[in-house]
């Protein structure tokens, strides 16, 4: 262990925090707790978001751990960071990933910065991640625990970022964060792990999307004759790949539609049945705009890994950097990938070693 830190340590109210609060606490750091309070539904009209619970067992853990603890409102930071992003993402048609724009713009930005305004030059998260002190850099690797790797949303943090960032249970198997809980008593030790992004709660993205973002119904037509199948409520509502909640019969041999395109021009939502041959559904060439690094940029061509999204895993791929754009890059995966859709996140490895990411054009 190095030496002792001032940490300010995000406490969410769930076991991961508060046993990322418990180990650098046994490790000898000077940590204060922190609730970090993006967002709250507070006439319950989208859904149940169980925040004051949060608050209430995050500064509970703090209490039995002896360390101060404190709430930060963040709320006009997130709606302006995370949710105008979300729902503009929506109206255009993308598919945009809250939970790494979360931590980009929230944890390790604005919250990062309130952190350092306050004596705090570094944070700790409750993340399945591993930082590691390079020679000359900071690197950021899978979590231990492959069943709870949560690197991938960290995908879009920068060098300075990663510096300022602790993640104390990274080296930890879930079951074993869970007897540490026990043994010492958290009040979190068995309280289930949290689903989704909290301003949804328990309600679909639907629900949510169908209070901000107005209905605009459009046909939907068989991507491989042009067939009128049906009318949608609206192209936010789909996302590339989708196979559930079409409304589109299957056809006499049970095969199911699945979503493989949008046409903005007449809102057609365009379908085909879910095979290997769906129109679209396959990309082996994608580009990505919006690249951010955390290890040096590759300025040549190269060979490297991605994980096309949370939960897949990682494959090879070949990485041509587009110097007429910066930040812009092709990539041709070596295999087919399933539905790529366009505002989602590309981690991008040297095997293990999280190096970066962008975001799908």
């Amino acid at each position: 262990m190095g030496s002792p830190e001032k940490i300010l340590v995000a406490m969410s109210g769930g076991v991961d925090s508060s046993v990322a609060a418990l180990l650098l606490k046994r490790q000898g750091h000077d940590i204060t707790g922190a609730y970090m309070k993006n967002w709250i539904n507070e006439d319950n009209i989208i859904g149940h978001c169980p925040w004051q619970q949060d608050i209430d067992d995050a500064r509970a853990v703090a209490d039995q751990l002896g360390i101060p603890f404190v709430v930060v409102n963040l709320m006009r930071d997130y709606r302006e960071r995370v949710v105008r992003y979300l729902l503009d993402g929506y109206r255009h048609g993308l598919t945009p990933n809250p939970d790494v724009m979360c931590n980009r713009e929230i944890k390790f930005g604005v919250f990062r910065a309130w952190a350092q305004d306050h004596g705090f030059p570094v944070v700790a998260t409750g993340h399945y991640a591993r930082r590691v002190e390079g020679i000359s850099e900071c690197q950021l690797w899978e979590g231990a625990d492959k069943n709870k790797d949560q690197s991938y949303f960290l995908a879009l943090l920068s060098q300075e970022q990663l510096r300022a960032a602790r993640f104390p249970i990274g080296d930890l198997p879930k079951p074993e964060l869970r007897r540490l809980a026990r043994e010492a008593g958290l009040a979190t030790a068995d309280k289930k792990d949290s689903q989704g992004i909290c301003f949804i709660g328990e309600v679909k993205m639907q629900d949510f999307l169908r209070q901000y973002v107005p209905d605009e119904p459009g046909p939907i037509v068989h991507a491989g004759d042009g067939r009128v199948l049906g009318e949608h409520r609206g192209l936010h509502y789909y996302t590339l790949g989708q196979r559930r909640g079409i409304r589109v019969p299957s056809n006499a041999d049970h095969q199911a539609y699945v979503v493989v395109g949008k046409r903005a021009e007449d809102r057609a939502l365009l379908v085909a049945f879910d095979a290997s041959d769906a129109p679209g559904l396959f990309q082996t060439e994608v580009r990505v705009h919006g690249l951010q690094w955390n290890a040096p940029a590759p300025t040549a061509p190269c060979t490297l890994e991605g994980r096309v999204r949370y939960r897949d895993p990682r494959v090879a791929l070949d990485f041509t950097p587009d110097p007429s754009t910066p930040g812009s890059a092709l990539i041709r995966f070596h295999t087919p990938q399933r539905a790529l859709a366009s505002g989602q996140i590309l981690a991008l490895h040297e095997g293990e070693r999280l190096l970066g990411g962008g975001v799908y054009v």
